[in-house]
């Protein structure tokens, strides 16, 4: 007994240590999507004259990175996923290198446009792969706390390099771009060695790629519509503190109150450690779609923060039951291709509401993300009512005695 127990616990520890390092390079991946808001504006605004400049460099990015998503990722599948993935941190990591380069050279604005898309172009796919690798350091059963955790990591992320970017940009734009470089590179030197995860090329008998079934695209519905709702907050936040009579720079206040909640959300869900019940997630949507309403229809900064800490509440426990739902649809060589449209379906949440909002008034955005949310309840509630249906057949059919002419085709 003794010495089944020495040999175990080392393998143990090597495994928490492997989890730790993919933790912080979870986190770390995450920082260049937080911190580009800020870096980019303040490094356009040189060279153009207009902070807002910023925002085509982001829509170029989150663009390529829908585009790129599917087919970087299918070509992925011929590589061990650990070099891979180190391999499309590189290429991220040099083409923001290049905008900070390019910005340094004054070189014409529409190649900082161009590189800020090569970067995106690798992002979804990147991301897909970097989920997928959990897999072979978490079991099934520790998977949902895993998950919790890291979506802890990533909503402090999202609330601490913003913050990095507008204080290192306030000594130079430079500086702001080149942190989100390095600290963006980090999973390259960060990530374990995993041996068991090898190559997912497609062998006799397996499906080339990904079949996308109905169930598959509910869940990235809801992902998209979840992810429109916070854009709209976030991206809508300064023009929400105006319309109050506030000064712009109070608009941070409501990001951060739903960054306040999704943490704490994170940690919940971290804790509890168990995949939800049905009722419990189809709640959940219903906390963020009246979030959204409050934000709608709030005629005071109070309503407003309320809504923005509702959607905030629900926010790390909704991210982390789409991976979990996901991941049990798909075969394990399917997971990163199924990780990374789940990153496209995300971007597509923030291109919706930040188009909107550039469009139409911040009024109508909310409008529409609230349809979306109305249209995600009803479906969700729709299929669980189907499969809660299902259940109680089956168990009816293996209740009857034999001979009764149930259960029979």
């Amino acid at each position: 007994m003794t010495q089944q127990v020495t040999a175990t616990a080392p393998s143990a520890r090597r495994t928490d240590g492997r989890l730790l390092r993919w933790f912080v390079s979870y986190g770390s991946f995450t920082v260049p999507q937080a911190a580009a808001p800020i870096a980019f504006a303040l490094i356009a605004l040189p060279l153009t004259g207009d902070p807002s400049s910023g925002a085509a460099m982001m829509l170029a990015m989150t663009l390529a990175q829908v585009v790129g998503a599917v087919p970087v990722t299918r070509f992925g599948r011929r590589f061990a996923p650990i070099p891979f993935l180190r391999a499309l941190i590189g290429v991220r990591t040099v083409a923001l290198a290049a905008v900070a380069v390019l910005a340094g050279l004054g070189a014409p604005f529409s190649l900082l446009v161009a590189s800020a898309a090569a970067a995106g172009l690798v992002n979804g796919a990147a991301f897909g792969h970097l989920r997928a690798v959990l897999n072979h350091l978490v079991s099934a059963g520790r998977m949902p706390r895993a998950l919790g955790i890291a979506a802890t990591l990533n909503e402090v992320t999202f609330a601490a390099a913003p913050v990095i970017a507008s204080g290192l940009g306030a000594l130079s734009p430079q500086a702001a771009i080149w942190a989100m470089v390095v600290l963006g590179a980090g999973p390259m030197v960060l990530l374990p060695r995993i041996p068991q995860a090898t190559a997912t090329a497609t062998g006799p008998g397996r499906a080339a790629n990904l079949p996308f079934t109905p169930m598959i695209g509910v869940w990235l519905f809801c992902a998209a519509a979840s992810s429109a709702a916070i854009a709209a907050i976030e991206i809508g936040a300064v023009s929400m503190a105006v319309s109050f009579g506030l000064a712009p720079s109070w608009g941070v206040v409501f990001p951060l109150a739903l960054c306040m909640t999704s943490i704490a959300g994170g940690v919940w869900v971290s804790v509890r450690n168990h995949m939800p019940r049905r009722r419990t997630v189809l709640i959940w949507l219903i906390v963020m779609a009246a979030g959204v309403l409050a934000v709608m229809v709030g005629h005071s900064v109070t309503a407003t923060l309320i809504g923005a800490l509702l959607v905030g509440l629900v926010l790390a426990p909704l991210a982390t039951y789409y991976q979990l739902v996901l991941d049990r649809l798909v075969l394990p060589e399917h997971r990163a291709e199924v990780f990374a449209l789940l990153r496209t379906a995300n971007a597509l949440g923030i291109i919706t509401s930040s188009g909107l909002i550039a469009l139409v008034s911040l009024g109508a955005t909310f409008a529409v993300v609230l349809g979306m949310m109305s249209v995600a309840i009803l479906v969700t509630g729709s299929v669980f009512t189907a499969a809660r249906l299902h259940a109680h057949r089956l168990r009816e059919l293996r209740a009857a005695p034999d001979g009764s002419g149930r259960g029979r085709a």
